[in-house]
């Protein structure tokens, strides 16, 4: 099974180019790793939440370098801090959330790397998908469940939420589905706590530079 962060990665991506379509350094896909690492913390019952914070229930290293390291700041603080505080906190983290996910990709033999040179002179490195088959079923089961009235499975909810906050079922669905799913979407999303707080978090941050780029 995939992680949530290799889920949202791999929409991310251009699959023919390998290039992410939202960078890393974006805010959306910022946010949307962070609280793929937060989410995952939860399902392996380390952490618990409320409406608002992030409780901690168990220190125990999992052996992924991502969430072991989100885990141990956890861990560390002397009370329980809210959600959005530690999205704030881990967002500087992830360059080491994006590389430790591209090698997960890459060791399950779902991307490939490629050394390339611009203009023969510059070196890039790309990333595509090798049969698209993971992407497919990603994407189809995100489908099948926005265009049913199917109860969604916990981990789910929160895929959505994640989904939702890059922006990605404007890909996934034809702008058809999309403009009929809306309701549906935004009610799936609101049904976790974590995902509730990448969308909020996304919200804020994007208001404050757009005020900043008119004040500047």
């Amino acid at each position: 099974m995939l992680s949530f962060a290799e889920e949202i990665y791999l929409l991310a991506l251009d699959e023919t180019t390998g290039k992410p379509m939202i960078s890393p350094r974006d805010i959306e896909m910022q946010s949307a790793l962070v609280g793929a690492v937060l989410g995952e913390l939860s399902f392996f019952l380390r952490i618990d939440t409320d409406i608002d914070k992030i409780y901690l229930l168990d220190d125990t290293p999992i052996g992924n370098p991502v969430l072991d390291h989100a885990l141990s700041l956890i861990a560390g603080s002397t009370e329980s801090q809210s959600i959005s505080f530690w999205m704030n906190e881990l967002r500087a983290d992830t360059r080491f959330i994006e590389k430790h996910v591209l090698q997960e990709l890459i060791d399950k033999k779902i991307l490939k790397q490629e050394d390339k040179k611009i203009l023969w002179v510059f070196p890039t490195r790309q990333y595509p998908v090798i049969d698209g088959i993971e992407l497919q079923n990603i994407e189809r089961r995100l489908r099948n469940l926005i265009l049913s009235d199917e109860i969604p499975e916990p981990r789910e909810t929160v895929l959505v939420s994640l989904v939702d906050a890059c922006g990605f079922f404007q890909d996934i669905l034809s702008p058809r589905e999309f403009q009929r799913s809306k309701e549906r979407i935004a009610l799936l999303a609101r049904m976790d706590a974590i995902g509730r707080t990448v969308n909020n978090l996304i919200r804020v941050i994007n208001k404050a530079y757009i005020m900043a780029m008119h004040i500047g």
